[in-house]
């Protein structure tokens, strides 16, 4: 079912911040029915600069990447004027690897600064499309 708006089904644009392309791959591929735009961005330099350009409706954004991680990513972001109200989704597979489980507010715990929404790594493809309904619904 695509993301809608009352009874008008409206485009939202997703920027994908993930450095491992077949992650990217799935994202979108997930998300292609649901009437959405993926553009994606493979670092968190690149991420922040594509937020700032593209202006996406919700940012998908892994924690482990190279050049800046996503909780720096995210503390900039909610710290920049022109993207602090684009919501965002973390991705971590953290928990996979060290069996810490974050949830968003652990995370706002962690560093200071909430993300809307989460999803744990492996990605579940009907997890992810909940969580970014819900979000873009809130």
């Amino acid at each position: 079912m695509p993301f809608t708006k009352g009874r008008i089904v409206a485009q939202k644009k997703i920027l994908v911040i993930e450095d491992e392309e077949d992650c990217v791959t799935y994202v979108t591929a997930v998300l292609q029915n649901e009437n959405t735009d993926v553009v994606s961005a493979r670092d968190g330099v690149a991420g922040l600069k594509a937020a700032r350009s593209e202006r996406p409706d919700l940012i998908i954004l892994d924690v482990q990447m190279p050049k800046k991680d996503g909780f720096t990513v995210l503390i900039e972001l909610k710290e920049d004027n022109v993207t602090k109200d684009i919501p965002v989704v973390m991705l971590t597979g953290i928990t996979e690897r060290t069996g810490v489980k974050f949830t968003a507010s652990e995370i706002g715990s962690f560093i200071g600064v909430e993300p809307e929404g989460h999803v744990l790594k492996p990605i579940d493809a009907e997890t992810l499309k909940s969580e970014v309904a819900r979000v873009l619904a809130s």
